[in-house]
């Protein structure tokens, strides 16, 4: 790699680090695609109070003008990622791409507009039933629900045992996301009931069919983006270079176990960040 910052580090595997070389030596061609909370943003107990973090916006401005584009891809609301993470009018992010609730949604910088399909009545059903199903089977204490308005998500983080009781939820509330013809997606205390059809693989591997990309680094922290992290495996056997990065979470040894190059969290992921931006001419 030659000039290659030492500041930048290197992947642990060789498809890694031919998918950072592809991304230093065609800029232009390339995408890269970024969960949200985790990996821009710290993991709080409160979702609501989550923000980016503070290197994240200088990192994303310095980067987003060299490469072809820039795409968060997160389970939250589009808008609300865009809120949360400061992103409308940064300077630099002109062209930043959101893709909220998996793909379903998508917030492009350059309008500053949000466009969402209508939303699937089973998540009205669910709304109204969960409170009292949730009370029904003696799991209110500590665990609460998060409107993401095209999904909800009950989280276990706060209970006496957030792992036990996000096991003890898991099937009850599958059996129940069926009956109205969602899907539960697990995450980190934190179990998503919404839609199917839609994940961050797909969303990612249309997105980067639409702009024509060569090569792609995709960074998330949870078991949503293992789909994000089959699309991108998939490109390669393609012949196609990806770079895997994991803002590293022991809670998620799926992720890491998987990824080109582990990184602490947030902090480092935007270090990591503008030291690419700074290594792209």
């Amino acid at each position: 790699m030659g000039s290659r910052p030492h500041s930048l580090p290197m992947p642990v595997t060789a498809a890694g680090r031919e998918g950072l070389e592809a991304l230093l030596r065609a800029p232009r061609r390339s995408v890269v695609g970024l969960d949200f909370d985790g990996t821009l943003a710290e993991i709080v107990p409160d979702p609501d109070q989550a923000r980016a973090h503070p290197g994240a916006l200088p990192a994303l401005s310095e980067l987003a003008p060299k490469v072809g584009s820039v795409a968060v891809i997160t389970g939250r609301p589009a808008g609300v990622a865009v809120r949360y993470g400061g992103f409308a009018g940064a300077p630099g992010l002109e062209h930043l791409v959101v893709l909220g609730h998996y793909g379903a949604e998508r917030w492009d910088a350059v309008t500053g507009n949000v466009h969402a399909p209508a939303e699937h009545p089973g998540v009205a059903a669910v709304r109204a039933e969960l409170p009292g199903f949730l009370d029904s089977i003696g799991a209110w204490r500590g665990t609460w629900i998060e409107e993401k308005g095209r999904a909800l998500a009950v989280h276990t983080r706060r209970t006496e045992d957030p792992s036990a009781a996000f096991a003890a939820l898991r099937e009850p509330l599958a059996d129940l996301a069926q009956r109205h013809g969602l899907v539960v997606e697990p995450g980190r205390a934190v179990l998503e009931l919404r839609p199917p059809g839609t994940d961050k693989g797909v969303a990612l591997t249309e997105y980067l069919a639409e702009v024509d990309a060569e090569a792609v680094l995709y960074a998330g922290d949870d078991l949503g983006d293992l789909a994000a992290y089959a699309a991108v495996e998939k490109r390669r056997a393609d012949g196609l270079p990806g770079l895997l990065v994991c803002s590293g979470s022991a809670e998620v040894p799926e992720l890491s176990a998987r990824a080109d190059l582990t990184l602490t969290g947030p902090a480092e992921v935007t270090a990591f960040l503008t030291a690419l931006a700074r290594a792209m001419p």
